[in-house]
């Protein structure tokens, strides 16, 4: 393992938030405040409490699950794209080192940014709420498997795309309308019975539940489902890298 080649990527990665540290970071949280503002304040007048949980502090955990999906497939899949577009991609194909290792670095450092981007929204959400994390290693748990689980989804996504259309398609026309429909501003029984039954079908649903069930012993679904669908989830994409590897589709621009 070339770990001196996946720490110089990884650090590079990490710079280049520091470099666009407005969009990285500043655009996120002012966005997940916007959504208090909105959610918390107009909603919550009509819908007192979830479950027994208060409506702001009950969106917090689909409001940061909301950010560490988008940010950790837009962070994965413009970091491996940008250098195939500007043609660097060379220097890391000449480099002596795999496409496991490179996927790793890649990987780690969009975890990562997300990681800290979750953090920071849940610092921020204490500004406009008060919450308690029943089980916190269960939700450091479900961040760091969904963190890596969509990076990698991302990095796929930055090696199929080959325009900035591509690039952009997953994140806002797919993954986006499925974290709104998966019970972000809301529990599922409070739908239809027909409605219910359909979001169950919704996979961001199962990450969302067992992320708020982690906070407030509450959930849509098991939390031993929910777990089982972010262990298949990571193992799917973690299949299609391999198939990448093992049939020999490159880093190529």
């Amino acid at each position: 393992m070339n770990w001196y080649a996946i720490l110089a990527i990884y650090r590079y990665e990490m710079s280049r938030t520091r470099r666009t540290l407005l969009q990285s970071i500043v655009a996120p949280v002012i966005s997940t405040a916007l959504y208090f503002v909105v959610f918390g304040a107009a909603i919550g007048h009509r819908i007192s409490e979830i479950g027994g949980v208060p409506y702001g502090a009950f969106i917090v955990p689909g409001l940061t699950m909301l950010s560490v999906l988008t940010h950790s497939v837009s962070n994965a899949a413009f970091g491996i794209y940008f250098p195939r577009f500007t043609r660097n991609i060379y220097e890391i194909l000449s480099a002596p080192i795999s496409h496991f290792e490179v996927t790793l670095a890649f990987v780690g450092a969009a975890a990562t940014k997300s990681l800290f981007l979750a953090a920071i929204i849940l610092i921020t959400a204490r500004l406009f709420v008060p919450y308690d994390i029943a089980h916190p290693i269960w939700m450091l748990c479900f961040l760091t498997l969904t963190a890596l689980t969509f990076s990698l989804l991302g990095f796929i996504i930055g090696i199929w795309a080959d325009n900035f259309e591509k690039l952009q398609f997953v994140p806002m026309l797919i993954l986006t309308p499925l974290t709104f429909l998966g019970g972000t501003f809301y529990s599922i029984d409070m739908l239809p019975e027909f409605w219910q039954k359909l979001t169950l079908l919704n996979p961001v649903l199962y990450l969302i539940s067992g992320f708020r069930w982690s906070f407030f012993d509450l959930g849509d679904v098991n939390v031993w489902l929910s777990l089982g669908m972010t262990l298949l989830f990571l193992s799917l994409f973690l299949g299609v890298a391999g198939w990448i590897f093992k049939t020999g589709y490159r880093l190529r621009p």
